[in-house]
């Protein structure tokens, strides 16, 4: 059986007709086809395609109905036979392009495939994609597919993939439903990993007596007893709701009456929890316990220490924990180096700042634009603008795409500060990259250049901001106008006084 794509009223076709696949068509003897591409003319030309070579050839094919058209003309030739691989290829291909009614054709197709033998991952991997697509109802059916074609029941795995993608996508009345199901159509036990997505759940909505209840009943069955990851999800949901005893009570349960050993992770949600509830040195003897009981920190734990110091002005502690880390052969990430380059910078200690993004640099740890956004407000604050200015100007051409806020920061410091001819360069660069200044940074600047006896430059950049959809204050036009007028430059007057009119009409 030849399948192709039907058209779908959902979905924008392809250049080629997407045609039923109970009528596929036969070649029009009086049109010719268009030449086939390279990929094509190789299984033409070659005496066998394997199942390897078909399933390269469909995966490196960007138009889903030439993929399934190669997936159809391997399928001719003599002693062929699609496997579960080749299905799972084309219908990969399908789901990752919405050509969802394609889809339900091949596994009508694949219904007459006795002797192929199917593994459930082609329908986890579908499940995947539908959710994706906010089609949660196909989510389940493919789980439903399973066992007809599996020919055997769904693994755990398969449940816990189907639950939690209902449950991600708060589909809990769905989900409720599923599970119902699955314990009746599939005599399924829920075991630890699907009870975890449960209490996942409930945490993340707040609802932390719920979850509590969840971890109690799990502890009634061996298969569904609580480890390392119940613990962890339940400890942050408490700590995320300030309930730091609580928290710390979950962590002696599992260490000492359930002989779960804590992993990193764990002792972070722990750090992290302290730290935000402004109890840096209950942090800081979390890492100690740590050390004492032969999991060394790592640089998460220990760069959610630096935050916690941060934040309480602890900075000769931060910066010992810097060094400690240094000593132990711990390369600080990105979110550590910006930690303390925030601190600094916000304490007007520049060059602490600019040390820092020298060395971060030198050790390959790349700044990212919140690291480089913090540092420009630190040099603009200090008026070291040349620095700035170049910064802004030349990240992007290494990758590092700034946001507005990065931009208007500097040009409000210009503005107050007088520096007219940085601020309308700086105005310049900021419309030519899309981005606009706040309304009142705007008015100030034009006030502040005719206050200046800039006319040109002020007519200059309220023709740039025009072009943008900025609209000045009625005082601002006033004033232009004046400034204009006292220079004698009439042919900028009347083109302010075009503008206004066309304002005043819009």
């Amino acid at each position: 059986m030849k399948v192709s794509i039907p058209k779908s009223r959902c979905f924008s076709s392809s250049s080629l007709p997407w045609i039923s696949p109970l009528h596929y068509p036969k070649p029009n003897p009086v049109k010719s086809d268009p030449p086939p591409p390279p990929e094509q003319e190789s299984y033409k030309k070659s005496r066998y395609i394997s199942h390897e070579r078909a399933i390269d050839l469909i995966k490196r094919e960007d138009d889903p109905q030439r993929a399934l058209e190669i997936f159809n003309k391997v399928s001719e030739q003599r002693g062929f036979n699609h496997n579960n691989a080749t299905y799972a290829t084309i219908l990969n291909k399908l789901a990752k392009t919405r050509k969802f009614n394609g889809i339900d054709a091949l596994l009508q197709q694949m219904m007459y495939e006795p002797a192929c033998r199917f593994h459930e991952g082609i329908f986890t991997n579908l499940m995947k994609h539908y959710s994706k697509c906010g089609m949660h109802e196909k989510v389940v059916e493919m789980f439903d597919l399973i066992r007809p074609y599996v020919r055997d029941r769904p693994s755990p795995n398969a449940v816990s993939t189907c639950l939690n993608l209902l449950v991600e996508s708060n589909q809990m009345d769905l989900a409720r439903k599923f599970l119902l199901n699955a314990k009746k159509n599939h005599r399924m036990k829920p075991n630890t990993c699907i009870y975890n997505i449960l209490v996942k759940y409930h945490c993340r909505h707040g609802n932390l007596e719920s979850a509590i209840e969840v971890v109690k009943e799990m502890k009634k069955e061996k298969a569904s007893y609580p480890n390392v990851i119940t613990y962890t999800t339940l400890m942050d949901g408490l700590c995320r709701s300030g309930k730091l005893k609580e928290a710390f009570d979950q962590f002696e349960e599992m260490i000492s009456k359930d002989q779960i050993v804590p992993d990193a992770l764990t002792y972070n949600i722990l750090i992290n929890g302290f730290c935000r509830g402004g109890k840096v040195d209950q942090a800081k003897k979390v890492i100690e316990f740590m050390r004492n009981n032969g999991c060394a920190p790592n640089v998460f734990n220990y760069s959610a220490l630096m935050n916690g110091l941060c934040k309480e002005g602890r900075i000769q502690e931060a910066m010992e924990m810097f060094e400690e880390m240094k000593a132990l052969g711990i390369k600080l990430d990105t979110i550590g180096y910006t930690t303390l380059i925030n601190f600094f910078g916000r304490e007007g200690r520049l060059e602490e700042t600019l040390l820092l993004l020298k060395e971060m640099r030198e050790v390959g740890c790349k700044p990212d634009a919140i690291t480089y956004k913090i540092v420009i407000e630190a040099l603009s604050r200090q008026q070291r603008f040349k620095e700035a200015l170049q910064m802004l100007e030349m990240l992007p051409y290494e990758g590092v795409f700034l946001d507005k806020a990065s931009y208007r920061i500097t040009l409000n410091v210009l503005c107050s500060v007088g520096e007219l001819e940085k601020a309308a360069w700086l105005l310049s660069l900021m419309l030519g990259r899309g981005f606009v200044p706040h309304y009142a940074t705007s008015n100030e600047l034009l006030v502040r250049m005719c206050e200046a006896g800039r006319a040109d430059d002020a007519v200059t950049a309220l023709s740039e901001l025009l072009e943008a959809g900025f609209r000045p204050e009625p005082n601002s036009w006033l004033l232009m106008l004046e400034t204009v007028c006292r220079e004698r430059k009439l042919l900028p007057t009347f083109i302010l006084l075009d503008q206004l009119v066309e304002d005043v009409n819009n």
